[in-house]
């Protein structure tokens, strides 16, 4: 178990190192080492071209290098070297839940992400966990950016930066990588090109990449039924014949196969005009979720005595297909007094899936466990289009005023249809097929959702050393839902509908809003190389309609149904007021960086999932306030010639502060109180990479790579509460091998060095299996686990053409 003891221990060693090993390095290598600097980072955050130690906010940028060599493929990876971001791997199906500074009320599960984090591709808005392939950098930006970013910046903002194509060199670049991962029963692999050609000489380029990622996953699940409707799903455990003959087993079922792509064409005829165009393509094919049912079934259930520490007890294969597609162009111009860019974005969203929902009609109380051969499964379709502009101007000239002015509009229209069937129920009822599509609920909703703001900053040079920054953003937003549901297998079986009627009557429901944020900066340059900051910052996130059926009045007597009470329909923007104090400083001839934060962060109105009274459909609410204050460290250094390290550090206390009675009960029975624990988040991050480097064979460079990231405990639930749990901390270790020459290289790494196996976040809670309807055979209460140890090897290959 991950202790805070440990950790302080570890913090204070690493720091130790940076500040006195640096002294040592160079009084035994001065002349090798005088000559070497850690790598300035450029990054336009703040909307101008700059340094990570020159940027006055809290942001962290990982590059291409600095990703190769930690083994970063994906977002969730990101995250353990920046401090402040919490990102759970949830595996393909489920995406990834984002948290900034412990901005969270929801559950620890699938539910867990709350928006408070916007990502980008470049400058367009896309909520993708793309596959890091042919990026220039990560920018993660830690605290509320409403004005210069909008809606669902809360917490802050996450940019993925593309590569741009390279206007004057022709070059083709091959990869490979074959991983092993402990449980699984396969080879996993990730294989692609990079191509990048100049069509006009310094004029015209076009980049294109491929990527090709196959996980086999390393999850089984053991226990799916054979024949949905006749297979007994709960046979005597005990009888092996009883469990072959109703149930299979599918093996690492939880694996998928992701399809990256994307192809650029730039143009540049001169110094003062630039345009790109990008389409990116990414298919994501998930298998299942990385959900498990050890320890997490009632006592009584005979499955809890032989299930496995990698199994999924689910009666149905869970996949998932995700598409996801931008086509951008970003325009610059260079006016002289100002640069002028436009960006425009259209993209689209399409997902089709399948999951078990046995445990949730179980649990609603309506006899179908009475039925042996019950099961029950929900298919699910999700269909969004947005389009995206944004112009602003950025003034270039050299008086003490600076200044940024921009327009906003992004429209957002969805589509989703939910679809649930129980096989064979209705042959358990009446003795005959009357349903012959077991379609037992049907649910249609649709959205259409317009943003538009204005914003802007203005920046002066009180002196020479003082700079000051005020930010402001004014937005509106229009929310136009409707939403249908109907019961065809309730209606057929109570003889009022045909055997393939539905009846869906649509319900309409708007909202609107309109608001400001406010931001303040000032920026003291000490020296040359120490500069501090204060920021106050605001950011929001828009509130809107659950696109349910409001619930009649009364509600019929012993009929299934699913709708909404009256404050269950709509929902408020929530928003969040960040007070940060911070500094960045640079020694030893650019030989270490120390940057930390100090913030408090205040959360009104915070937005949480729910399940409503009537039916359990899922719909967003509004909680009270809550806080979140702490410190961020990160620090990079080059020990001597062949030595470098970082190193990063969060403590994050968030709680709420105020009473939220009615958090996860309608009737405000059992709710949260002032004071109780946010969940989601550690209080405590800490992650350390030491590089050692050396030439070999002549004209080769070898790296040896050692990563180390920990996290102290997780709450499950707000304040423990609703049958919350703690997840205990954990560490992992990674380390890898990379031997470079000219055109190629070749890595050997081993993640998760020594096959920790940690809970990551939780699904439900074990009020399931303690105090639900058939909670003898409930199986939806489980367990997220992490990968285990994982060893591969990749190759790369760079042609000169």
């Amino acid at each position: 178990m991950f202790k805070p003891s440990l950790l302080t221990l570890a913090i204070s060693s690493a720091v130790s190192s940076v500040f006195l090993l640096p002294n040592a390095a160079l009084a035994q290598e001065e002349v090798a080492a005088k000559s070497k600097s850690l790598e300035v980072i450029e990054v336009t955050a703040t909307r101008r071209s700059g340094s990570v130690q020159n940027a006055p906010l809290n942001i962290t940028a990982l590059d291409a290098d600095i990703m190769k060599d930690q083994n970063i493929s994906e977002l969730a990876d990101v995250a353990r070297w920046v401090p402040g971001l919490t990102i759970t791997d949830q595996g393909g199906r489920s995406g990834s839940p984002i948290i900034v500074r412990g901005l969270n009320t929801n559950s620890s599960g699938p539910s867990s992400d709350g928006g408070t984090v916007s990502t980008y591709i470049n400058e367009i808005p896309v909520s993708v966990d793309m596959r890091l392939v042919d990026i220039e950098r990560v920018e993660v930006l830690i605290g509320p950016q409403g004005t210069l970013y909008g809606a669902g910046t809360l917490g802050g903002a996450i940019r993925y930066m593309l590569k741009q194509p390279e206007l004057d060199f022709t070059s083709l670049e091959v990869y490979g990588d074959l991983f092993q991962t402990k449980e699984s029963d396969s080879v996993g692999g990730e294989g692609g090109f990079i191509f990048n050609l100049p069509l006009i000489e310094d004029t015209l380029a076009v980049r294109a990449s491929l990527n090709v990622y196959e996980d086999p996953g390393y999850i089984d699940y053991g226990y799916v039924v054979r024949e949905p409707g006749v297979s007994i799903t709960d046979p005597d455990w005990s009888d092996s014949s009883a469990v072959t003959n109703n149930l299979k087993n599918i093996k690492d079922a939880n694996g998928e196969t992701t399809t990256t792509g994307r192809i650029s064409l730039r143009y540049k005829p001169n110094e003062s005009f630039e345009g790109t165009l990008n389409y990116f393509y990414q298919n994501q094919d998930s298998e299942g979720r990385s959900i498990v049912h050890y320890n997490s079934l009632n006592a009584n259930n005979g499955l809890s005595d032989v299930i496995g520490k990698y199994e999924s007890a689910y009666r149905y294969a869970e996949p998932r297909e995700k598409k996801d597609q931008l086509l951008s162009l970003e325009l610059k111009a260079d006016l002289g007094f100002a640069e002028l860019v436009s960006a425009t974005g259209i993209s689209r969203f399409d997902a089709d899936g399948q999951r078990d929902q046995t445990d949730l009609l179980i649990r609603l109380d309506y006899g179908y466990e009475e039925f042996p051969s019950f099961s029950a499964f929900t298919r699910e379709i999700d269909e969004e289009d947005t389009f995206t502009q944004e112009i602003r101007l950025v003034s270039q000239s050299d008086s003490d005023f600076n200044w940024i002015v921009g327009g906003f509009y992004n429209k957002t229209e969805t589509d989703a249809s939910s679809r649930e069937f129980t096989p064979n129920y209705d042959v358990f009822v009446k003795g005959e097929q009357v349903r012959p599509d077991a379609l037992e609920y049907l649910e249609l909703t649709s959205s259409k959702i317009t943003e538009s703001a204005l914003f802007g900053e203005v920046g002066y040079q009180v002196t020479d050393k003082l700079d000051i920054t005020i930010g402001a953003r004014f937005y509106e937003y229009d929310i136009q839902a409707k939403a249908a549901f109907d019961f065809p297998l309730a209606n057929t079986l109570s003889g009022s509908a045909g055997p393939n009627e539905i009846s869906i009557n649509y319900e309409n429901s708007d909202a609107s809003d309109n608001g400001n944020l406010f931001k303040f900066n000032a920026k003291y340059q000490f020296t040359d190389s120490v500069m501090g900051y204060v920021t106050v910052s605001e950011g929001f996130r828009i509130g809107g309609s659950n696109g349910l059926v409001a619930c009649p009045d009364p509600l019929p007597a012993d009929q299934q149904t699913g709708c909404g009470q009256p404050d269950e329909m709509l929902y408020d923007a929530d928003t969040t007021t960040n007070y940060e104090l911070g500094f960045k400083s640079t020694w030893f001839r650019s030989q270490l960086h120390f940057n930390a934060a100090l913030f408090n962060v205040d959360w009104d109105d915070a937005q949480i999932s729910g399940a409503t009274d009537v039916g359990q459909l899922t719909y967003l609410s509004n909680a009270g306030s809550a806080n979140a204050k702490g410190i961020e460290i990160s620090t990079r250094a080059i020990l001597s010639d062949s030595f470098s390290v970082y190193a990063t550090y969060a403590y994050t206390k968030a709680e709420l502060t105020s009473d939220a009675p009615f958090l996860f009960n309608a009737d405000g029975t059992g709710g949260a109180e002032d004071g109780d624990r946010l969940p989601g988040s550690p209080e405590n991050q800490f992650s350390m990479g030491v590089n050692y480097q050396t030439d070999v064979f002549n004209d080769k460079t070898l790296d040896i790579n050692y990563g180390l990231t920990a996290q102290s405990d997780v709450l499950s639930r707000v304040g423990l509460r609703d049958n919350g749990e703690t997840l205990p901390g954990y560490s992992l270790s990674n380390i890898s091998a990379k031997l470079t020459a000219d055109a190629w290289s070749t890595t050997l790494y081993v993640d998760n060095l020594f096959n920790k196996y940690a809970v990551t976040s939780v699904r439900r809670s074990n009020a399931d299996i303690t105090s639900a309807n058939g909670a003898d055979i409930q199986r939806n209460y489980g367990h997220y686990i992490n990968r285990p140890l994982t060893v591969g090897v990749k190759f790369n290959y760079k042609f000169e053409i």
